[in-house]
């Protein structure tokens, strides 16, 4: 959904929430095909990001096909693969100072654009989507040694069954691990008619044969054998922080928490570069017993 809707958290607009309410039970009433249509486009057409940054020296761009269609992946360095997702209205340039390090490591890093976002073709982004084109671009690949994700990307690498995962080592940066929750609570806040919303989710689900109580990254993660790390701020605003805490004493999980980076600044710091250290050492050690 636009970035309006799903980071707004402010509570002082309530007359603003109870006319967007009004407006979109309204028009659902009257033209539902047509209520349809627009509620796609407000809330799944994310942000594409017009910041310049600077690229790492000699990155390599490639257009991957998949089904949701042509995706720009980004590599840089040599060496085993790991893979890395953004979250909603990011992008794979929020990676670069991260791939730089794992390049450094002697790793190859390949992030990609997700549906409708950065250079990436598609109008729509949602879960389903970002699901399938993962899948896709793994499947691209011989082998990949782990993966790292942000925020909804989390959810999308938790909630992928592709084989090449399955025993892999996480990275998961400030993630939704209630994306469900989140999700309908975020929608809820900004006063749109959830009738419509529901309309919308449905629609999704029946053409992706995804349905949306089937999506549960938080019980994914429980159940992966391979070692996960979680690098989170305490203060984040728009991923909880106190899901991250408590599925961080499973034992195969460790909790790198921070203190004032937030949702965005975290892929920019040292303590994410010590969190992807400390899982290459924890998998170098698991395969070393």
């Amino acid at each position: 959904m636009s970035s309006k809707i799903y980071f707004s958290q402010r509570q002082a607009f309530s007359f603003r929430r109870q006319l967007i309410n009004l407006t979109t039970r309204l028009h659902h009433t009257l033209a539902p095909g047509h209520a349809c249509k627009v509620a796609k486009k407000v809330l799944l057409t994310p942000d594409r990001s017009k910041r310049k940054v600077d690229e790492p020296a000699g990155l390599i761009r490639r257009k991957v096909k998949t089904s949701e269609g042509n995706m720009m992946t980004y590599s840089l360095g040599t060496g085993p693969t790991w893979v890395l997702g953004h979250g909603w209205s990011g992008s794979s340039s929020q990676f670069f100072s991260l791939m730089e390090h794992i390049a450094a490591s002697g790793f190859t890093a390949l992030a990609f654009d997700n549906p409708a976002h950065g250079e990436s073709e598609g109008q729509y982004g949602h879960l389903p989507g970002f699901v399938a084109a993962l899948n896709d671009i793994l499947a691209q690949q011989e082998a990949i040694v782990g993966v790292i994700a942000h925020s909804m990307g989390g959810a999308m690498v938790l909630e992928s069954r592709h084989p090449l995962l399955e025993d892999k080592p996480v990275l998961l940066v400030a993630p939704v691990l209630n994306y469900t929750e989140n999700l309908f609570s975020t929608v809820e806040r900004s006063g749109y008619s959830m009738k419509l919303f529901n309309a919308v989710v449905d629609d999704i689900a029946q053409a992706y044969q995804y349905p949306l109580d089937r999506i549960n990254p938080a019980a994914r993660l429980e159940q992966r054998l391979a070692d996960v790390v979680i690098v989170h701020d305490r203060k984040d605003r728009f991923a909880s922080f106190s899901h991250s805490e408590k599925i961080g004493e499973l034992e195969h999980v460790t909790l790198f928490p921070t203190d004032g980076l937030g949702h965005g600044r975290i892929l920019q710091s040292d303590q994410l570069k010590r969190g992807f250290d400390h899982l290459v050492a924890l998998t170098e050690a698991s395969r070393a017993a």
